[in-house]
């Protein structure tokens, strides 16, 4: 331990490999590619209309965008561990922009349907890919704090894309959104193929077929990779809980705001994601257990004042920012302790990880609209809180069970859970 303990303030001590410019460009990419996943969620009214969808069934518009996410988690992810990762990124925005363009001219609703599910597979390809590229440049003493940038990025592209695509629908229709995205995609794909650092080859090629069995069997045999893709999915089912049900309590009375305003609180979460991007730091420095306990404690916590909406909105946004910094700490550590666990691989381990979101998000919104139906906003706390304390239980059991009787401030190791 003492060894291990030396090795890590050494490689802290190391000069980064990557420049400030190279680390924004990460960011800025992973923001701007998957903000494209999530411009049609203000947009579901206007696209019922132009369209003749009924209101009941225009969700099948986000949900073949999510259908397209969970195909590229499994069959265009992993690719970044077979192909040249500068060129798939090059590739893989040229291919959105065109098919942003699709969905711009979209003159049907099956059009529209395909579009969209593609938009979600090379959306979701590019924002995981990025992610991987970038702990694949980065030195082993500062990958967390490179991929806690991106994932920073990552997060306020989600912000923004709904105020994004409301402000520019409003100016110039909802068809403006897709047109101008494409045309972002295009100068971002410009970026990308002079900017972006190069890497060695890849050292062994395999088929393609047995590169995404490998993905699975990662899966069954990474104890990392299970232990925090469980702690990925309470917490992301803990996320999905408070934002799947917020809207209820607070387009009712005595609130009745708009959607648009219930959309501006997700901003002020912006503070405690970004603060969360130094998680990545204190990984990289071998405090990666304290940071999770740390989180977790605020996962939890951030229920409290949640409980308390029918008396302070400011109760509200206290909840949502300690939700937003516990969540986001934890994300931030467990892809910095999942990239470290295998040197080339980084693409598939994304993948995998991400498929835990996946779930994780799916339960939680389907659990919260039968939960507020039976017991109201109090019972959605309750829930979340639960889950929220199931993930801090479980933590500390695979804690004890991974490294008995070592404590949680322990340098790094890449046996520990």
């Amino acid at each position: 331990m003492q060894a291990d303990a030396i090795t890590s303030a050494v490689q802290v001590s190391l000069p980064p490999t990557l420049s400030r410019g190279a680390i924004l460009l990460f960011a800025c990419a992973s923001g701007l590619s998957v903000a494209n996943v999530y411009y049609a969620q203000p947009l579901l009214d206007a696209l019922a209309r132009d369209f003749s969808i009924p209101h009941a069934a225009i969700g099948t518009v986000v949900g073949a965008t999510q259908v397209g996410c969970a195909l590229a988690l499994v069959l265009l992810v992993p690719l970044g561990d077979l192909l040249d990762r500068r060129r798939l990124m090059l590739a893989q925005a040229l291919m959105l922009s065109a098919v942003l363009a699709f969905v711009g001219l979209a003159w049907s609703p099956a059009m529209l349907l395909l579009a969209m599910l593609l938009t979600g597979a090379l959306g979701t390809a590019m924002t995981q890919g990025l992610i991987a590229y970038a702990a694949s440049a980065a030195s082993e003493n500062e990958r967390g704090r490179v991929v806690g940038a991106a994932q920073g990025g990552v997060f306020l592209g989600l912000l923004l894309a709904r105020v994004l695509a409301g402000g520019i629908s409003d100016i110039g229709g909802w068809r403006s959104v897709y047109l101008c995205a494409a045309a972002a995609m295009l100068v971002l794909a410009l970026l990308l193929g002079s900017r972006l650092p190069r890497l060695a080859p890849v050292p062994h090629r395999m088929h393609y077929v047995r590169l995404i069995g490998s993905t699975f069997l990662l899966l069954r045999q990474d104890r990392v990779l299970q232990v925090r893709g469980m702690l990925a999915l309470l917490m992301f089912a803990a996320f999905n809980i408070f934002w799947s049900a917020i809207v209820l309590p607070l387009s009712a009375a005595p609130y009745s705001f708009s959607h648009t305003a219930i959309g501006a609180f997700g901003l002020v979460g912006a503070a405690g994601a970004l603060a969360a991007a130094r998680a990545g730091r204190w990984a990289d420095q071998g405090f990666e257990q304290i940071t999770t306990f740390g989180a977790l404690v605020l996962l939890l916590a951030a229920w409290i004042p949640l409980f308390m909406l029918d008396m302070s909105l400011w109760a509200l946004v206290i909840g949502i920012v300690l939700l937003d910094l516990g969540g986001q700490a934890i994300h931030v550590t467990n892809q910095s302790m999942i990239f470290r666990s295998h040197a080339d691989g980084h693409s598939r381990l994304v993948a995998a990880y991400m498929l835990f979101y996946a779930a994780g998000s799916g339960l939680g919104a389907l659990a919260t609209t039968a939960v507020y139906a039976a017991a109201g906003w109090q019972g959605v706390c309750l829930l979340g809180a639960g889950v929220s304390g199931l993930a801090l239980a479980f933590w500390a059991a695979s804690l004890r069970l991974v490294v008995p009787g070592q404590a949680i401030s322990a340098p790094r190791s890449s046996k520990t859970g």
